[in-house]
């Protein structure tokens, strides 16, 4: 009817075009979309060997061979000057692991500051997934122990999503999903491992140090003051974000949270 798009095309011009509707997994900027890719096809190789370690790690363990690979588990490393004597795996879960929150911390930022994330309704969903994936499961286990004999003191074991392996999972496999969808699970893995870190140094923390831990803020603060100024000197940041890194540890927080406080300081150019 003639007059019917007429008044429509009135009730356009006053208010405005119809607001998009906003889906789950609706489709990003193009920009968003090649950066996601160029990432996840960088990764691919990393994700792949990480999978095929973490499967001999598993052959090994249950295998004849057991002890040779705890024994290995267990080799102290480190000077023990600065009660860094640590085993091998306390390296891996203290040390890698905490440069690889620093660079999924980065990456997060970056989708909260430059990315499609920007966007608070875009946010929201995987943040809102991610609180749901800690809040559940640790509801769940606590209802099973609780009527039962079990210990309800872990609780917080099935918060985390072992981000590691979320994302080496998603550097594979990536190319087949949605980029809309690789933004969100990138995003629900850090946003929910962020919180079980949380929940760790809060209430997992049995002997905590706070001179180390206030110490940690000064070599903290350096390093925040030398990348907004773009200073990029490895030899004057690295030191500090290892004393800081060390200080934290040495506190008795999960040393993992110092590669997060270093990764979220690093500012980030937007590019509009």
């Amino acid at each position: 009817d003639p007059l019917d798009d007429g008044a429509l095309m009135s009730e356009q011009a006053q208010h405005g075009p119809p607001a998009p509707q906003q889906r789950l997994f609706s489709r990003g900027t193009w920009r968003e979309t090649a950066r996601i890719g160029d990432i996840l096809r960088k990764e691919t190789i990393g994700g792949a060997l990480l999978l095929l370690a973490a499967t001999a790690a598993l052959i090994w363990a249950n295998s004849p061979w057991a002890e040779h690979y705890t024994a290995l588990r267990d080799t102290r490393v480190g000077p023990a000057g600065l009660h860094l004597d640590l085993t091998l795996g306390t390296w891996a879960a203290d040390g890698l692991l905490a440069v690889f929150f620093f660079i999924a911390g980065l990456e997060l930022k970056r989708e909260f500051v430059d990315g499609d994330l920007r966007d608070p309704r875009r946010a929201a969903i995987p943040i809102a997934a991610a609180v749901g994936g800690v809040v559940v499961p640790a509801l769940l286990y606590t209802i099973v122990n609780l009527g039962g004999d079990g210990d309800t003191r872990g609780w917080a074991i099935p918060t985390a999503t072992d981000i590691a392996f979320a994302l080496a999972v998603l550097a594979v496999v990536g190319s087949a999903l949605p980029t809309a969808l690789r933004t969100f699970l990138l995003t629900l893995a850090v946003v929910d491992d962020l919180i079980a870190i949380t929940i760790i140094a809060v209430f997992y923390t049995s002997d905590l140090e706070a001179v180390p831990l206030l110490l940690a803020l000064l070599p903290l603060g350096l390093f925040t003051v030398l990348v907004q100024r773009r200073v990029r000197s490895w030899w004057l940041l690295l030191p500090l974000a290892a004393a800081t890194w060390v200080l934290v540890h040495e506190s008795g927080v999960h040393a993992t949270v110092a590669g997060v406080l270093l990764g979220f300081v690093v500012p980030v150019v937007r590019s509009d």
